[in-house]
């Protein structure tokens, strides 16, 4: 099945009041539990608001985001779910759990890391290594 990005920039959220927090964050997890009892949950986490560290080719690492970059993830979830349809369903939740506005993007597939993970799996290891 193909996985969804669903993602939505830093400072999306700032419009809630800070006395709406434990709503928005009960709502968000009531959406993650229901997608992993779905099957359809593989990851998602917000980012802190923080500056990007941008690593080169040549492992330098310098400040970023790039001062041509707008917009910066604020949090994401990955779905894998059939078709993109159920992926804006998925993101229809999280946006009215999160009160705001998801971007929504198919990942490429990658049959050889999926296989990876499946024989790591196989061996008892998950993919974080752990």
């Amino acid at each position: 099945m193909p996985r969804y990005l669903i993602s939505f920039n830093e400072g999306a959220m700032d419009h809630i009041p800070a006395e709406d927090w434990p709503d928005v964050g009960k709502a968000s997890h009531a959406v993650v539990e229901e997608a992993v009892n779905a099957s359809v949950w593989v990851f998602g986490a917000g980012l802190e608001r923080q500056q990007a560290s941008i690593v080169a080719t040549d492992g330098t690492v310098t400040d970023g985001p790039y001062p041509e970059t707008r917009e910066v993830v604020g949090g994401f979830a990955v779905v894998d779910v059939a078709t993109r349809e159920d992926a804006l369903a998925w993101a229809a939740k999280v946006a009215a759990s999160c009160r705001c506005a998801q971007d929504v993007r198919e990942l490429m597939p990658d049959p050889e890391t999926d296989e990876m993970i499946r024989q790591a799996a196989s061996r008892g290891r998950r993919p974080d290594g752990v």
